[in-house]
């Protein structure tokens, strides 16, 4: 096993290790071994698509929600509302790589046996990277939208406006090819970029957008400070705190859809939103509205959706690139270069990052020891 290295400012781990070593602090923190792999699996799996800021650099802070009681080991989500193409679940604050599994896994059920299926999930702990459950669904054959808000998550501004109302509310969606080739998924946040790239950017990984940050003064800015404010030696970096906001992508649009994400995911759920003039601090916790259809269900032949749409992509990329040597791009085929480069690479973690997941792991109960044994063997 490659022990990490250092290189262009960046802590190299191979993601084995990293994995056991992230499982392992979750078991010291009272997750059953099953979800501790889980969690680990989940955020080790979101840096090596290239989502940083819902990866590893995540785990301090998931300790942290364990311990203060946001998130909660160990559950089991439970239908509240059923019909045969309709789940309303509550999460019960559970490890959102647990109950969000589970509640993709109802979906993907109904829909199966159905053709279309419908799953409102409330009071989920964090979710991590939303296209694990489109390409979970994809797997199953299926194509999925969802939409989630984050309550208790005040980070976004609306367009317009300096005060934060909104959470990054992501958008997903998923297209299956169900001929052995990855789906196209498609995960974005609906602000310029998620919380936890800014979370990157603070610990020194790569920079935000000039644009992405508007501070309480109304200035436009790419310096991620004023979303954390102040951070106190030896605590871990709070959005909430700052006084500046996250802006929406987009100007107008993300901002409209942002509110979408809100009214689908927060209201139609009964997750709750963001957050309201009477209750400006809820409880943090996802909101899930998830719709998955099969194309058999729309009268598609075996192979005719599939064949569709490799078509189009077809058509798409032969697009003449802006730039002499360029590439058109599909969603989620960035996210594939990248896996296949940091299998090889391993995963970059920005020093100050890889610190703190180190010291987590320690402040568990693992022993340094311990620590290297894993990393070196």
């Amino acid at each position: 096993m490659t022990p990490p290295l250092k290189k262009n400012g960046s802590i190299y781990v191979q993601v084995e290790p990293l994995k056991s070593i992230v499982t392992e602090t979750f078991k010291h923190n009272g997750c059953s071994p099953e979800e501790a792999s889980r969690i680990a699996v989940r955020l080790s799996g979101a840096n090596l698509r290239g989502h940083d800021s819902h990866g590893v650099i995540r785990v301090p802070r998931y300790v942290d929600y364990l311990k203060e009681g946001k998130q909660i080991a160990g559950v089991t989500a439970e239908i509240i509302t059923e019909s045969d193409i309709l789940a309303v679940i509550d999460g019960k604050f559970g490890f959102g790589q647990t109950v969000g599994e589970q509640a993709v896994d109802i979906g993907i059920k109904k829909a199966k046996a159905n053709g279309i299926a419908i799953t409102a999930l409330q009071n989920a702990g964090h979710l991590g990277r939303i296209g694990d459950w489109a390409e979970r669904a994809a797997a199953a054959d299926l194509v999925s939208i969802h939409m989630v808000n984050v309550r208790g998550s005040l980070i976004v501004a609306p367009f317009g406006g300096i005060d934060r109302r909104m959470s990054t509310s992501p958008f997903c969606a998923g297209i299956p090819l169900n001929d052995g080739d990855d789906p196209i998924i498609l995960d974005m946040a609906t602000s310029v970029v998620a919380e936890g790239k800014a979370l990157v950017a603070l610990k020194g990984g790569k920079p935000l957008p000039d644009d992405a940050i508007v501070t309480e003064s109304g200035d436009v800015t790419g310096d991620p400070k004023p979303l954390y404010g102040d951070t106190k030696q030896g605590d871990f970096p709070n959005p909430s705190n700052g006084p500046g906001a996250l802006r929406a992508f987009g100007n107008h649009k993300g901002s409209g859809l942002n509110f979408l994400m809100e009214m689908m995911a927060g209201a139609l759920t009964g997750s709750g939103c963001a957050g309201t003039l009477s209750e400006p601090q809820r409880r943090f916790c996802n909101g899930m509205f998830s719709m998955y259809f099969s194309p058999n269900a729309f009268g598609h032949s075996e192979n005719s959706f599939v064949t569709e749409v490799k078509a189009y992509v077809e058509f798409l990329k032969s697009s003449r690139p802006t730039e002499a040597g360029g590439e058109i791009l599909i969603p989620g085929e960035k996210e594939k270069q990248v896996m296949a480069e940091r299998l090889k690479s391993g995963l970059p973690l920005a020093p100050e990052a890889w610190e703190d997941i180190v010291k987590t792991a320690r402040d568990s109960g693992m022993r340094q020891s311990d620590i290297d044994l894993i990393l070196h063997s």
